[in-house]
C-alpha cells in the first residue's frame, strides 16, 4: 500500500487529497506520455465514483483492485506503458529507474533491479503486463480515506 500512496502523491501535487485533471495531465506531461481530453475525460469517469470531477485516495486505489470491470483492466494497461518506455511488453529495472527519476525520485539501479526481483514470477528479471496486473491486483482496499 505504501507503493500506492507514493505514486497517488506524486500525481497530487497540491496535496488537497485528490487528483485533479489538471495534475494528471501535469504527471503525464514529466512523463512524456499523451493522451487526448477524450481519454482522460474516459479515465477520469471511470474512476471518479463520486463524481466530484477528482480522483480521491479510495477512488485511486479501487483502480488497483482487479475485477471483471474492462475500465480497470485498461487503466492497469495505461500503467503499465508508462513504464514500458521501449514498448517491448516488459519493464526492466532500467525503465523504471528512468521513470521513478522523471518522478523526481532518486532510485539507484540496484534498487530498481531489487524491486523487480519481487514482482518477477517466470524469473526473467523484467516485469510483463501479466506480472504487473497480479502485483496491482494484490493491493487490498484502504478501510479509511486516510
Amino acid at each position: 500500500m505504501e507503493e500506492i500512496r507514493w505514486v497517488f502523491d506524486k500525481f497530487d501535487t497540491n496535496k488537497d487529497g485528490k487528483i485533479s485533471r489538471e495534475e494528471y495531465k501535469s504527471v503525464l506531461k514529466t512523463l512524456d506520455k499523451e493522451m487526448t481530453e477524450a481519454e482522460i475525460a474516459k479515465t477520469f469517469k471511470a474512476l471518479d465514483s463520486d463524481g466530484d470531477g477528482s480522483i480521491g485516495w479510495t477512488e485511486f486505489v479501487e483502480m488497483f483492485n482487479m475485477g471483471a470491470d474492462e475500465a480497470k483492466k485498461a487503466d492497469i494497461e495505461g500503467a503499465f506503458r508508462v513504464f514500458d518506455l521501449d514498448g517491448n511488453g516488459k519493464i526492466s529495472a532500467e525503465e523504471l529507474s528512468l521513470v521513478l527519476k522523471k518522478l523526481g525520485e532518486n532510485c539507484s539501479l540496484g534498487a530498481c533491479k531489487k524491486m523487480v526481483r519481487g514482482v518477477d514470477i517466470d524469473g526473467d528479471g523484467l516485469i510483463d503486463l501479466n506480472e504487473f496486473t497480479k502485483m496491482m491486483g494484490s493491493f487490498k482496499k484502504p478501510t479509511s480515506a486516510a
